[in-house]
């Protein structure tokens, strides 16, 4: 019911499109304050800060000095690791903001991971080894970190924003497969029940990059109006359907067709479907699809344990070749996979066109590191860290909706803005000036002084637990000394 009424102010008030987006973001601005439990003005006091900050975020004290924030540096920590959010409502307060319209009609949503390094944080519980990439070939490392799953969705032409819409922390002995699908699997109840979508409208597209395995995604989320789109390694091994069985054939069914190896494409068959698109920013785009293309499954790993046979999963294998890239003369091909089993051209062009409109959400990680400073505070508690990334999504809505009211103040040496075309960052430098014209929610702060803390000369006694990095539980069934084997590329 709170879910269905958040938005019941803003239909029925008229005005022109300005009364409207702030009639809007005032709402959301209520319902989150709603949303919050204890602390609920040192929490709201505190996502004013961020926004109206004239800079980056770069510690949280600092935002104590801001003057939307009334209380001291010691209340916005209390808030942090005492108060409370009630996550499960703020979930249903983002789906009520208005996604981004295609023409198509077609909802298009990005699922990624984004880190948190911590390799000092030796009493932080929960961390995982994150996966980062160097400067330099062949750099990449593995660092202590609690990884963070965002889905956003997509909109048309190239930009940086990314509407969030969920972010779930992944500890060390979750499946992500698992975890990506029920995560996924929430997020579209929650769009069909905001009226997003309704019965006979386009499928809505889910994209991974690569990490992802799309054909089990696709396999645990077949029940739901949905389309996987996602990328695969060049080490992947693909079958193709088998040939028709021949009148009197004798024998078992064969299940699987031709092997089709991914790093030597100069084997490969003919394609069922073949477009060239000319890119003003790529050149020539040159996309291959083959039909019905499916991994060979193993009973091992996740399919371990599965009753009966295992599943053929089809889709279509598409190949994307540019001409160049911005910084590469030389690009590597791209391999996607869909679960659409017999996608025509016009569909084959629209998933690879997706695909590349998947790395806004790039700009939108940057954006939340950077300048609203996701990753900065030195939080111990990985509960501290959930409110504080929520509330950063929910900073990051608010400069959503103020997009029509934000003026463009740039600096000297940037260029003007069209208009509906701000960015983020000048979005938010606009945002001190539109703060003041909407409601007070907070009430005024209590007089109070700091506590004693520790005496003078006096030790710990009572130090932190120390955390180890990684998995917590153990697999019995490896424990004993066997040849280990590499996993094979087909699934």
């Amino acid at each position: 019911m709170a879910f269905s009424m958040a938005w019941a102010e803003v239909r029925a008030g008229a005005g022109d499109e300005r009364d409207q987006a702030l009639a809007r973001l005032a709402g959301f601005r209520r319902q989150l304050y709603r949303c919050l439990g204890k602390r609920a003005d040192a929490l709201l006091e505190l996502a004013d800060a961020v926004l109206c900050k004239q800079g980056r975020v770069q510690m949280l004290a600092e935002l104590s000095l801001e003057p939307v924030h009334q209380r001291g540096h010691g209340a916005l920590y209390d808030a942090l690791n005492c108060g409370s959010i009630q996550i499960a409502r703020l979930r249903w307060a983002l789906a009520a903001v208005p996604l981004p319209g295609w023409d198509d009609g077609r909802i298009r949503l990005a699922v990624d991971v984004s880190n948190w390094l911590r390799p000092d944080a030796v009493t932080s519980p929960g961390r995982s080894f994150c996966h980062c990439y160097g400067r330099g070939k062949n750099s990449a490392q593995m660092i202590p970190g609690w990884p963070y799953s965002f889905i956003g969705a997509l909109e048309p032409g190239r930009t940086s924003w990314v509407r969030l819409l969920d972010a779930v922390r992944l500890t060390p002995d979750d499946d992500l497969a698992a975890v990506t699908a029920a995560q996924v699997r929430e997020v579209i109840g929650r769009i069909i029940a905001a009226g997003h979508w309704h019965d006979g409208d386009p499928d809505i597209l889910v994209i991974f990059d690569a990490g992802y395995e799309p054909a089990r995604l696709a396999w645990l989320l077949a029940d739901l109006p949905v389309q996987v789109l996602g990328r695969l390694g060049t080490n992947r091994v693909l079958r193709q359907a088998p040939p028709p069985r021949r009148p009197g054939q004798m024998g078992a069914p064969v299940r699987h067709g031709r092997e089709l190896k991914l790093s030597d494409d100069t084997i490969c068959p003919g394609p069922d479907v073949h477009t060239t698109t000319q890119t003003s920013r790529y050149g020539p785009a040159d996309a291959r699809a083959w039909h019905r293309m499916h991994p060979k499954l193993k009973a091992r790993g996740a399919w371990e344990g599965h009753q009966g046979k295992l599943p053929v999963i089809e889709g279509t294998l598409i190949k994307l070749t540019v001409d160049h890239l911005p910084h590469d003369r030389d690009p590597k091909p791209v391999w996607l996979w869909t679960s659409r089993p017999d996608a025509d051209p016009g569909e084959v062009d629209r998933c690879w066109q997706a695909f590349l409109r998947r790395f806004d959400i790039e700009h939108t990680f940057r954006f939340l590191k950077q300048a609203l400073g996701w990753t900065r505070p030195k939080l111990r508690d990985p509960a501290a860290a959930d409110r504080w990334t929520w509330l950063i999504l929910a900073c990051h809505a608010q400069l959503w909706l103020a997009r029509p009211l934000a003026a463009d103040l740039r600096l000297p040496w940037q260029q003007p803005a069209p208009r509906g075309r701000l960015t983020p960052a000048r979005v938010r430098r606009g945002f001190r000036a539109i703060h003041h014209t909407l409601p007070v929610l907070t009430a005024a702060p209590k007089p109070g002084k700091p506590g004693p803390g520790r005496p003078p000369g006096s030790t710990n006694r009572r130090p932190a637990t120390r955390h180890d990095v990684g998995k917590t539980t153990t697999n019995k069934k490896n424990t004993s000394k066997t040849k280990k084997t590499a996993p094979s590329p087909t699934g």
